[in-house]
């Protein structure tokens, strides 16, 4: 076996000088430019998965059709994802993110002129491919900008607008559908990305490029096809009520594993892989990707089934279903500064430990709760559990950057959002596959909702385990 960007020197002996003390200027500035991406990122997701039924009436397209709107866009993010790291080596991680950012507002765009579902599919497969690049290399900006010693405050910082953009979505995607029209979910990039894009050409350091490193083809149709299948099988699986032996579930999964098999054995031999999976040796990244797997799943699983217990158990409207999700927004809002100050100091393991345990323990009521559960009881409970996911996810991508080199980031950065990504699949076929047997079985509508956040509990409890043992590899 050949590697040879992988090794076990300390990653602070390579890293820039850091201290624990103030974080300068610089970094900061990069932070408030690169977060501009990020909302876009996570908004745009919010916004579109609210606004499918409108938007499928005006274009008169059924809503089989138009969950390609949301499907072909996390599809094609799953396979940019992989060509990131490789991107960034050759042309500058500043001037990807730039790139990116640029793209993505236009196809906005695009998307908001689009009359025709299949043409807005198109569009939005584009825009996948475009936030796949942007939001890992807006970590990779970040990560190197702060150094494995000011990596938790800077991310738990930066984490703030992540997690309130979709807690706020459900109430913006509703005020705009109700009082503007759906071409405004994709036109409030626009201002957003223009900001972001005038900004970073000012404050981001673009990054020195490699023009003669060659992209692997061959890597590329195994690890984003691979990513790809797996992703869109677990869609499948979601949609189709849990069928396992359903052909559209087993045989993209069955050919997704055997595809990522395959360019684990192609990287493990190349001298220049396309993803260094050598990382792995690492036990602190490894660990720190485990966890974040069963986080991601927790995390995407909870955030897609609060919207459904207020509007299809409670009755509640959109609008008013947005401002119920207040609260867990702005439970992250609290925890993340603290979180990051807290990792920092203490570790990603720790801390992520203690927000898995929390949000379990705050899911569980949920599942005795009746439908009408009185909203001095939920709310805080929603606040609570915001806290918990905010301190379950973002210590896990800190410790997970902070274990490696700096020229390691931008495949770090992939393997992260990789992992989180399809975790977030798993969570949310979960959820649909719940809650689709429970409604074809006749039994109390409550019954789905009840065993849906006893699953939540449960992924949080197997992502809290295996925070365990990346406190425990910490502190080795």
């Amino acid at each position: 076996m050949t590697q040879t960007r992988t090794d076990n020197t300390d990653p602070a002996d390579l890293a820039p000088p850091v201290d624990s003390g103030k974080i300068p200027a610089h970094v900061w500035r990069t932070a408030f430019v690169v977060v501009f991406g990020a909302i876009m990122g996570m908004l745009d997701t919010s916004l579109i998965n609210i606004g499918l039924h409108t938007i499928g009436a005006d274009l008169h397209a059924p809503l089989a059709t138009m969950q390609w709107v949301a499907s072909g866009y996390l599809l094609a993010l799953g396979v940019s994802l992989t060509v990131c790291g490789w991107l960034a080596r050759r042309v500058g991680v500043g001037r990807l993110w730039l790139t990116a950012l640029a793209a993505f507002t236009v196809i906005s765009a695009a998307c908001a002129l689009a009359d025709t579902a299949n043409w807005l599919i198109a569009l939005r497969i584009l825009q996948g491919l475009a936030a796949g690049v942007m939001i890992p290399a807006g970590q990779t900006l970040l990560g190197q900008a702060a150094g494995p010693q000011r990596m938790g405050r800077v991310m738990g910082v930066v984490g703030v607008a992540v997690v309130g953009a979709p807690a706020l979505g459900p109430t913006i995607g509703g005020l705009m559908l109700a009082h503007w029209s759906w071409q405004w979910l994709f036109l409030i990039n626009i201002p957003l990305g223009i900001i972001g894009f005038g900004l970073g050409l000012r404050y981001l350091p673009l990054g020195p490029g490699t023009p003669g490193h060659r992209l692997d083809i061959a890597g590329v149709m195994l690890a984003g096809g691979g990513v790809a299948a797996i992703v869109y099988g677990l869609t499948e699986l979601g949609e189709g009520g849990g069928s396992v032996t359903a052909v559209s579930v087993w045989l993209p999964m069955v050919l997704g594993l055997l595809a990522l098999a395959g360019f684990i054995a192609r990287a493990v031999r190349s001298t220049r892989p396309l993803l260094d999976v050598g990382m792995f040796t690492n036990r602190v990244f490894a660990a720190a990707n485990t966890a974040g797997f069963f986080a991601g799943a927790s995390m995407f699983g909870v955030m897609v089934l609060l919207p459904l217990y207020f509007q299809v158990l409670q009755g509640t409207s959109l609008i008013r279903t947005g401002l119920a999700l207040i609260a867990f927004g702005a439970g992250g809002a609290v925890a993340l500064p603290i979180g990051g100050r807290l990792t920092d100091r203490y570790g990603g393991g720790v801390v992520a430990v203690a927000g898995n345990l929390v949000v379990a323990i705050t899911v569980l009521p949920f599942v005795f709760l009746p439908a009408d559960a009185n909203a001095l009881l939920v709310q805080p409970l929603l606040f609570a559990a915001g806290v918990g996911t905010a301190l379950a996810s973002t210590p896990l991508v800190s410790a997970a950057y902070a274990a490696v080199r700096p020229d390691q980031l931008p495949d770090a950065t992939a393997f992260v959002n990789i992992l989180q990504r399809v975790g977030g699949a798993i969570g949310v076929a979960v959820i649909a596959v719940i809650l689709s047997r429970t409604t074809a079985s006749d039994t109390d509508p409550i019954t789905g909702y009840h065993l849906s956040f006893a699953a939540v509990a449960l992924l949080s409890l197997a992502a809290a385990v295996a925070s365990v043992l990346l406190r425990n590899r910490q502190r080795a």
